[in-house]
């Protein structure tokens, strides 16, 4: 079904007029406490960027896959450079990987510390060679959307009666991330099968910025829609009348950019905001595909995962407990979504047990 999902003009957010900035914070407390997700509009991401950008990545997907994977870091689990099919899972669904291919970079200058503590998640950019355009393109758009992210979150946190500056100053220097995203075309069969471009999820950092994608024919070329009920799905809040949520299109008006609501912001709110649950579907004609960008905001590592102190009662403390370092967070979630492999997970608690075993072996 399709309702009303609300869109939030940036340009709102930042008047000086007292009912421009509550119109803003209405729309930001329905539509992320209801939906998880809003349209976002007066912003400042060139779009024809994006479209330039596209154009490189599909030139880049068509390479020769030993030249692709050259770029594609399992070593730093999958966080800078090309990441293959079928590589990443959602954690609760039914098992299939996702049927697309990707490229991280990112895009903000890294935290130095947090290379030295988390070298995987806070890896150099890698880049193909010969496409300098496709590294300016990149780097742009995902500064544009991080800039539009850090403007909404000032709206989110208006919208809760906290500081403006609640959530700006805990993503600073966070694992800033920016995602470029092929959605593979289908088969017969696998339309038959009801193969996903990506199972139901949700994204486990703070905010996700979604600039829109294009679908392109058989032929490579972009494209409308070949089938009106595919793309991207969420699921509304469950109440009385939709115990499991209603499923609803979040189809954008045009020029809009998505805004989702990630775990992480939903912890910290104490579930006054809701992470986003979403589906991405594959048309039923064959042969297309589709390409689309994400911009992932997250907490800085070393934030605490855990609500705020005005979210925090009974309920919630005991729904989201225990506290947890967002850079722990993190870490175990690329171990569930199958980026990092389970060792990973020995990089938890204390490591120098075998010190005292060298001790006494002298």
């Amino acid at each position: 079904m399709s309702l009303d999902i609300p869109v939030v003009d940036l340009q709102d957010i930042a008047s000086a007029a007292p009912e421009a900035r509550a119109r803003a914070t209405e729309a930001i407390r329905v539509g992320f406490g209801r939906y998880g997700l809003v349209f976002v509009r007066g912003h400042e991401v060139d779009l024809a960027r994006r479209d330039a950008l596209y154009r490189s990545f599909l030139a880049f997907t068509a390479e020769d896959e030993t030249k692709k994977r050259a770029l594609s870091g399992d070593q730093i689990w999958f966080q800078r450079g090309y990441t293959p099919p079928n590589t990443e899972r959602a954690v609760v669904a039914g098992g299939q990987p996702d049927f697309k291919e990707c490229y991280f970079c990112a895009p903000l200058p890294l935290d130095e510390t947090c290379q030295i503590q988390y070298p995987e998640v806070f890896a150099d950019n890698l880049w193909p060679d010969g496409m300098p355009s496709f590294r300016e393109d990149y780097l742009a758009l995902g500064r544009e959307l991080h800039a539009a992210g850090e403007l909404l979150l000032r709206g989110c946190a208006a919208a809760l009666d906290l500081p403006p500056e609640t959530f700006g100053e805990a993503v600073r220097g966070g694992a800033h991330v920016s995602r470029l995203l092929r959605y593979l075309p289908v088969t017969d069969d696998q339309i038959a099968a009801g193969v996903l471009w990506g199972e139901e999820h949700t994204d486990f950092n703070l905010l996700t910025i979604l600039p829109g994608g294009r679908f392109l024919d058989p032929e490579g070329a972009f494209c409308d829609n070949p089938d009106p009920e595919s793309g991207l799905y969420l699921r509304t809040r469950a109440d009385q009348e939709a115990p499991a949520g209603h499923k609803v299109r979040g189809v954008p008006p045009p020029g809009c950019l998505v805004a989702q609501v990630g775990q992480q912001l939903e912890i910290l709110t104490g579930g006054a905001y809701l992470a986003t649950p979403h589906v991405i579907t594959a048309p039923r004609t064959p042969g297309y595909s589709r390409i689309s960008a994400a911009h992932f905001v997250h907490l800085h590592p070393h934030r605490i995962v855990f609500p705020l102190e005005p979210f925090r009662n009974e309920e919630t403390v005991a729904a989201y407990s225990p506290p947890v370092l967002a850079g722990t967070y993190g870490l175990k979630t690329l171990v569930d979504i199958g980026l990092a492999p389970p060792t990973a997970l020995d990089k938890l608690g204390y490591r120098h047990y075998q010190r005292l075993e060298e001790l006494r072996a002298r």
